[in-house]
């Protein structure tokens, strides 16, 4: 969209009105879409109403349908559940109560509606929207408005966002609230796991899914759950004695094929505990319930193991909105009111829904078809269908489960070694990455090396040789277990060829930040001195930074961004209760500013100061007065981000002094500096379960390439394609040879030339009140939902 658009847009929304309500189960992040779409709809000029109670809201009308301002939802971005409540109501799902509803929005010269809520609810919208005309007739007959009035509001414009935590509509990456769900799950299965682990328990946990295992699937796929149930495929005839028989570690000679029914870890080889995880729509072969229940009475009995049921039940929707969540609400809230103020009589409804980084237009009804063809699917016990109707990335989720359940270290050895090791600084997600690609090239016959401490410790020979049970436990673990160092080879060329010739290794997978990237570069470059460097080369982009060039996402920024939001909402209520402040906060990130950007949008930051967005004193000096102003009126609270090398003389002591004493007698100022909790912590399920498919796809690729290049007894592969990063481009997991992504590279600051997330800037600025331009946003395109356009893996 260009500036002349946005002003265009200006002018559509003069005297529009724009309601927005939520509606069905609640789902964290529902309130940041809620801020959204009300701070948006105040920038275009619309007028904008908060409906309070769902449907039943908008049926009783009066005080549920209140006019919003700027400050209606200010500090709600961290809050749980909806602040404007949601309801179920029957009212709505009749004639008459859609005619009430009608009434109480023409009364308000509404006629753009901004629904949140799961697929019935968007179905609820869009009879609505149907009917609008016949509603608005029927008022006119029985005199409750006039043919003016009908004339006036003869069209109603409808968009939907999808707030559910069971992530299972059809079309987007990730509903509103899954992030935030799986947060939940993992923090309740970590601490499980030390209890577990003491007193050799086995524990069956119960999470959400009556109809769509995708939580449970990723909980599993990022705990290392030892069995897992989803409702999308039901075990086997003979499960009872299969799954008693691997957690007892004893391979069952009709051992299936299907990860429900595989064990990660076994008593019998030193684990001293066992998780199994149920969805609670979980179903045998026939359709009968498996209820959690009935798998803690059959543990027991078989096996006299103490086991203990967990039912995690609404903890699940509970507590605050993930990072992810927040910032995907978002940007949803801003595109719906773009998608309102452009549409027409003849624009379809439609859903606003997440296509790699980016929201997309999505028909509403071809997404309610295609998750309805799921359900349909599943009770036609068409499993397979059902499974690739769920999506890309479920089915991927899927299979990567399957595989790494199914596999065992190979009986029969290939000709290759593989030396794994961690380069860079320690980023959430390397361990899940490392163990995932150490169990699959053993099961695919790999000798498989740990190198310590990174390029250094592979210069001095610190390798050791990995087994199966070595990566135990590590999914959940932060930092590198491996041990790493910003080390690059160049300085140790020799004695690293050396150390490969050594142990004859085949190819290397270097998990790290732009040290890594930067350092598979140097030996590519030195191939044509050392035969010994033709191996196979991958790189696993594993920052905080997300510096890496080749990758959207690099392991370790979602976590880092959860932390430093968590860091940041603890800031902000520290000063509940006092006197008017501003808190100054310098995040990590390098010269990088994604993680100020991405942090700044999840807590609702006032400014946020990165080195990509250059800036001056005259801006440093609007900022303050634009805080200032604030702070005289409703805001009692301020938040300055600054990335710590955002600027070479505006440092964050400058930047502190400067507020503090451009406020003085309005506001008090404070600063924080975050440092490196940004690095520590467990990793978030995004990045475990990132981390685990990375790994998986990895050593796919390696094994391919080793096969391709093995010569008379050798690996002798030269060319560009044979060292690459994986990383994701959009949803498309690709790899990129390190030499075409040299080109794309700003060596001297340590990050890409062109980086996706900058276009968030104006988004960021515009919830801050700022009169920014749009001329650098990119409005949602129009997506159709079909089987092809929902195969596509998103990495999520």
């Amino acid at each position: 969209m260009s500036s002349m658009d946005l002003e265009k847009l200006k002018m559509t929304g003069a005297g529009r009105a724009i309601a927005v309500l939520t509606s069905g189960g609640d789902a964290q992040g529902m309130n940041a879409a809620v801020r959204a779409v009300t701070r948006m709809g105040i920038y275009v000029g619309a007028k904008v109403y908060l409906i309070y109670e769902g449907y039943q809201g908008l049926v009783d009308g009066g005080d549920n349908i209140k006019l919003a301002h700027w400050h209606s939802v200010t500090n709600i971005i961290q809050q749980g559940g909806t602040v404007i409540g949601s309801a179920r109501c029957k009212a709505f799902t009749t004639r008459e109560g859609r005619l009430a509803a009608a009434f109480n929005l023409v009364k308000k010269g509404i006629t753009n509606l901004c629904v949140c809520g799961g697929d019935g609810s968007l179905t609820g919208a869009n009879l609505f929207r149907t009917e609008w005309s016949s509603l608005l007739e029927e008022l006119v007959q029985k005199g409750r408005i006039t043919d003016t009035m009908a004339k006036q509001h003869n069209h109603l414009n409808i968009v939907g966002l999808v707030g559910s935590i069971d992530n299972d509509f059809c079309g987007t990456d990730m509903t509103i609230g899954a992030d935030s769900a799986l947060h939940r799950i993992m923090e309740i299965i970590d601490a499980i796991m030390t209890t577990a682990q003491s007193h050799q328990r086995t524990f069956v946990l119960e999470v959400m899914g009556r109809h769509c295992g995708y939580l449970a699937l990723v909980s599993a796929l990022a705990s290392g759950a030892d069995w897992l149930f989803i409702p999308e495929a039901p075990p086997q005839e003979g499960w009872e004695d299969r799954m008693c028989a691997r957690l007892e570690g004893v391979r069952h000679k009709n051992y299936c094929m299907y990860s429900q029914e595989i064990g990660f870890e076994s008593r019998i080889k030193g684990s001293r505990l066992n998780i199994i995880i149920v969805a609670e729509g979980a179903v045998d072969i026939h359709g009968k319930p498996i209820p959690s229940t009935y798998v803690k009475d059959l543990v027991v009995k078989r096996l006299g193991y103490d086991t203990r049921v967990t039912v995690l039940g609404h903890v699940q929707r509970g507590g605050t909105p993930s990072a992810f969540d927040r910032i995907l609400s978002s940007k949803l809230g801003v595109e719906a009111v773009i998608a309102l103020m452009e549409a027409s009589p003849t624009t379809p409804a439609c859903a606003i829904g997440l296509s790699g980084n980016h929201p997309v237009r999505l028909p509403l009804m071809e997404c309610v078809e295609m998750t309805k063809l799921v359900q349909t699917a599943m009770n036609e016990k068409r499993f397979d269908e059902a499974i690739k109707l769920r999506g890309g990335s479920f089915e991927n989720n899927w299979n990567i489960y399957k595989l790494l359940a199914i596999q065992k270290p190979s009986q029969s050895k290939s000709n290759f070694s593989l030396a794994i090791l961690n380069v860079g600084a320690p980023a959430a997600g390397m361990n899940a990455a490392a163990r995932s690609a150490v169990r699959l090239a053993l099961a695919h016959g790999h000798k498989v090396y740990a190198v310590q401490d990174g390029f250094q410790g592979l210069a001095k020979g610190e390798v050791f040789e990995m087994e199966w049970h070595s990566v135990a436990g590590w999914t959940g673990q932060g930092g590198s277990l491996l041990g790493t160092k910003r080390t690059l080879p160049n300085k140790h060329m020799e004695k690293i060829v050396e150390t490969i010739a050594k142990f004859n290794i085949s190819a290397l997978l270097v998990i790290g930040g732009f040290e890594g990237y930067e350092g598979v570069l140097q030996l590519f470059e030195a191939r044509s001195r050392y035969d010994e460097l033709c191996i196979p080369m991958c790189v696993i982009p594993a920052t905080i930074s997300n510096n890496v060039p080749g990758t959207d996402f690099s392991l370790g920024a979602d976590t880092a961004v959860n932390a430093a939001m968590e860091g940041c909402d603890k800031i902000k209520q520290s000063a509940t209760g006092t006197k008017r402040r501003v808190f100054v906060v310098e995040t990590m990130g390098g010269f990088c500013g994604y993680l100020a950007t991405c942090t700044g949008i999840a807590v609702g930051a006032d400014a946020a100061y990165i080195f990509e967005d250059p800036f001056n004193i005259h801006d440093l000096k609007t900022n303050v007065d634009h805080l200032t102003e604030k702070m005289k009126k409703d805001i009692q609270r301020g938040l300055v981000l600054r990335n710590e090398k955002c600027h070479e003389n505006y440092t964050t002591d400058f930047i502190h002094k400067l507020y503090s004493s451009e406020g003085k007698g309005v506001f008090d100022c404070r600063v924080n500096v975050l440092g490196h909790l940004q690095q520590g912590g467990a990793p978030s399920p995004f990045d475990r379960n990132f981390g685990t498919k990375l790994g998986v796809r990895a050593v796919q690729w390696i094994s391919e390439r080793l096969t391709e290049n093995f010569r008379q007894d050798r690996v002798f592969a030269n060319s560009p394609e044979t060292a690459c990063v994986l990383g994701l481009n959009r949803k498309v997991i690709a790899f990129s040879p390190v030499t075409d992504l040299k080109a794309e590279t700003d060596f001297e600051h340590r990050m890409p030339k062109v980086q996706w997330w900058f276009k968030l800037r104006p988004m960021l600025k515009m919830l801050a009140k700022y009169q920014t331009s749009f001329c650098e946003y990119v409005p949602g395109e129009i997506e159709h939902v079909t089987r092809r356009s929902i195969s596509i893996d998103s990495g999520f």
